[in-house]
């Protein structure tokens, strides 16, 4: 028998932020959303998983995308008969609180074990899944493939490649998908450091905007920074007609690629916010991870404004081996043009204590209020953050 104890809650938190002439930074209340909560806790099969982007498939039909994921039984708050595969994904019915429902989706060996939902072309290491985004009725989706290394085991890993996953039949049930997978050329991976896209896509008019990061590696800690490619709606997976943004222009050189703001982690999202008319890019701090932080920019690739701190993950005050990370918005499934559903991880770098006592992990939401006086409150969201 495979034994861990568990913990897996997610917590809503509706963040308010006030926006006054005469502030130089908002105001924040955070109030605890529990729709969500009910909608990924679960005692079998899935029982929690780390990740956590969204894409919308349909109005009332959201796709949501994990790596790292427990499979099995949750019993008084244990893992048994438990085992962890490398990515899974979730179709959520129906947005809450009215009704909604999830079914989760993961993959099976063929002597009936459960296994990743997607696993590499190459067979070579396995992916997490990133981003994603539906174009021409296909469904597009970001991939990271890793390896392992010698290191311990919550640093035994590292970056191998990026692939973009094709899905030509989204609309029919995950389990019968048909999936195709491009490596992507443009990044590089080394011991010293490594330049990625498909942090976050954003669609805007004729244009696809795939956000990534590079990095510098410097005694031992990764400095990362944000950087921006584009495509044409019609031709994401032709990586010829990729441009890279640099200095102000779009370049076909991927080597050029600018560096558009520091402290972004490999996962976060751009959003555009119409309430403030602004862009808004949230991310765990890199520096400290513990923070979520946001930037403002009045275009997709800025310039970004200095980092505020939006809420600190409580969980990283629970022992020096929890660690919060993974921040991030989810526009399409928040409700209002002032809202902003966030989700972010908490989790142990020993698999050992991967399990806390329990105790409710958080998920935020993010509200704005302009200037302008509104008949109502905005609100942001914060949804899912996972323990486990």
């Amino acid at each position: 028998m495979y034994c861990h104890k568990h913990i897996l809650k997610t917590v809503c938190l509706l963040l308010l932020l006030l926006v006054a002439a005469c502030a130089s930074q908002p105001e924040i209340r955070v109030d605890v959303l529990p729709h969500y909560e009910v909608l990924f806790d679960r005692q079998t099969g899935w029982t929690g998983a780390d990740g956590a982007y969204s894409v919308p498939l349909s109005n009332n039909l959201i796709l949501w995308l994990f790596g790292d994921t427990w499979v099995g039984d949750n019993r008084s708050g244990e893992h048994v008969n438990a085992a962890i595969v490398n990515n899974s994904v979730a179709l959520q019915h129906g947005r809450p609180p009215h009704g909604a429902s999830v079914d989760f989706y993961f993959g099976e060996t063929p002597g009936g074990k459960a296994a990743a939902f997607i696993r590499p072309a190459d067979g070579r290491g396995w992916l997490w899944i990133y981003h994603g985004a539906i174009i021409r009725e296909h469904l597009y989706l970001f991939m990271v493939q890793i390896e392992r290394t010698e290191k311990p085991p919550a640093a035994g890993f590292r970056i191998i490649g990026t692939w973009l996953g094709d899905v030509a039949n989204p609309g029919d049930s995950p389990e019968h998908w048909q999936i195709t997978q491009r490596r992507i050329p443009w990044g590089s991976f080394s011991s010293s450091a490594a330049t990625l896209f498909g942090s976050w896509v954003l669609k805007q008019g004729q244009w696809i905007y795939i956000y990534g990061t590079t990095e510098d590696v410097i005694d031992g800690f990764h400095y990362k920074y944000m950087i921006l490619a584009r495509a044409p709606a019609i031709g994401l997976a032709e990586f010829d007609q990729w441009e890279f943004f640099v200095k102000g222009k779009w370049s076909a050189d991927f080597t050029k690629t600018e560096r558009l703001c520091a402290g972004v982690a490999n996962e976060y999202s751009v959003s555009f916010l119409a309430e403030l008319g602004k862009y808004i890019v949230v991310y765990s701090d890199s520096s400290r991870p513990e923070d979520i932080v946001a930037r403002f920019a009045p275009n997709p690739w800025g310039p970004w404004d200095d980092p505020i701190s939006l809420y600190q993950c409580p969980e990283a005050s629970w022992g020096t081996k929890i660690m919060c990370y993974a921040a991030k918005g989810h526009p399409d499934i928040s409700q209002a043009p002032d809202e902003l559903i966030v989700t972010y991880i908490a989790n142990s770098t020993d698999f050992e204590t991967m399990v806390v006592p329990s105790k409710p992990w958080q998920i935020a939401q993010t509200v704005w209020k302009n200037e302008a006086p509104r008949r109502r409150s905005p609100r942001a969201r914060f949804v899912g953050r996972s323990i486990y």
